[in-house]
């Protein structure tokens, strides 16, 4: 069941203007990974406490994911964009302010809050506009995140070596007002009622047929995104530490982090694709398993070739897991609440990541080396691939189609 909105004129022109906001707000969770490095000399700091405003960033970055869907849900996602790219600035201003490196992470966590607002309560909003192409609108949307990371800290690059990190941060506090703002502003549209009601019942048509209640089904999809990204996160954050240990050097691991958020890009615009022929449920299953493969891949080979391939390979792999969440939220719960259950799952998925990043390089320090870290996130794949399996054999989510 569609309404004449979805999939319309104005639904392709607002996925337009949600992606360069996306490639925008989204800088944060990058530009704090730039400066980590001069932050670290200027402040005296060891790597370890050098690392705490990332860690802090994506903190506010997980909670934003769900606070902010949940204001999209209540106010609109133009209200709650101006709010994040406020918060967004003064967070950058303030960091430039912080004397230590306590009140730097800090700022962070508030930057992380922010910077949010780019990813799944955007995701949950072009949902709302699409139905036969929202597989692809939900990943070119999701793309917006790796865009960020690979356009921006190129052009950053050269304002960090010339004039420091703080006027990078100042640099970034003026594109986000004069970007976010204005551009939000465009999305001040809301949906039809008669087109949530539509939605609405294609939702309890599938939810239904899985026989889940809707929190229920929230939670399950949240520990099926803490176990998918566990694994997702040793190669993603241990890849350069991997290289170095191996003796190729940082810059060939950087390289390889590269590949696989290019073959990330990739991999969400075909996922999307997928997603509108076989729904979310089968394109997660799919991108699941194929990461559990590329993630094998890594036990037998370090040469640094074959890491090279693998690394793209695992890119190719993993880059739709993390939208199909989002599709199969909008396909199985009622569109009203799409921002906070969006927000919720993008919100596990991240937390996978942070404790996948740590757990891995704490099986370092006790063996030595990666192998296990490496068995421990197969391992976790799989839970993720158990439950995804459990949810396809309870239903066979209807496909929404256009009237007669």
């Amino acid at each position: 069941m569609t309404h004449p909105i979805h999939d319309s004129r104005y639904s392709w022109l607002r996925l337009l203007v949600t992606l360069a906001i996306a490639a925008v707000a989204n800088v944060g969770m990058w530009a704090v990974i730039v400066v980590m490095p001069a932050v670290e000399t200027q402040f005296g700091a060891g790597r370890a406490e050098a690392s705490m405003p990332y860690t802090l960033a994506m903190i506010g970055f997980a909670l934003g994911n769900m606070w902010l869907g949940q204001l999209v849900d209540r106010l609109g996602v133009t209200r709650a964009l101006i709010g994040a790219a406020i918060l967004s600035a003064i967070s950058y201003v303030l960091a430039t302010l912080a004397p230590n490196i306590l009140m730097l992470s800090a700022a962070h966590l508030l930057l992380g809050l922010g910077t949010s607002i780019g990813f799944g309560p955007l995701i949950a909003d072009i949902s709302h506009w699409f139905m036969r192409r929202r597989g692809i609108a939900v990943a070119l949307v999701a793309s917006g995140n790796y865009l960020s990371g690979a356009i921006w800290p190129t052009l950053l690059a050269g304002i960090l070596a010339r004039d420091g990190w703080q006027q990078v941060y100042l640099t970034l506090a003026a594109i986000t007002l004069a970007v976010v703002i204005p551009l939000s502003l465009l999305l001040r549209r809301q949906v039809p009622v008669e087109a949530h009601t539509t939605a609405a019942a294609s939702a309890r048509i599938n939810a239904q047929s899985a026989g889940i209640p809707p929190r229920i089904l929230q939670y399950v999809l949240g520990l099926a995104g803490i176990g998918c990204c566990v694994a997702m996160s040793m190669p993603q954050v241990h890849i350069v530490a991997y290289c170095v240990g191996l003796g190729y050097g940082p810059a060939v691991g950087a390289e390889m982090l590269s590949l696989m958020l290019l073959g990330g890009v990739v991999s969400r615009v075909i996922s999307g694709l997928v997603a509108d022929s076989l729904g979310g449920v089968r394109t997660l299953l799919i991108g699941s398993v194929l990461q559990c493969i590329a993630l094998f891949l890594f036990l037998p080979y370090d040469g640094m070739v074959s890491l090279y391939v693998i690394s793209l390979l695992f890119g190719l792999a993993q880059g739709g897991i993390v939208p199909s969440y989002a599709l199969v939220v909008r396909e199985y719960m009622p569109p009203q609440e799409a921002g906070a259950r969006v927000g919720f799952v993008m919100m596990m998925t991240i937390l996978g990541m942070a404790l996948g990043g740590w757990m891995s390089g704490w099986i370092y320090d006790v063996t030595g080396a990666y192998h296990l870290a490496f068995v421990n996130g197969i391992l976790w794949n799989g839970l993720n691939i158990a439950i995804v399996i459990l949810l396809l054999k309870r239903s066979r989510p209807r496909k929404a189609t256009a009237p007669a």
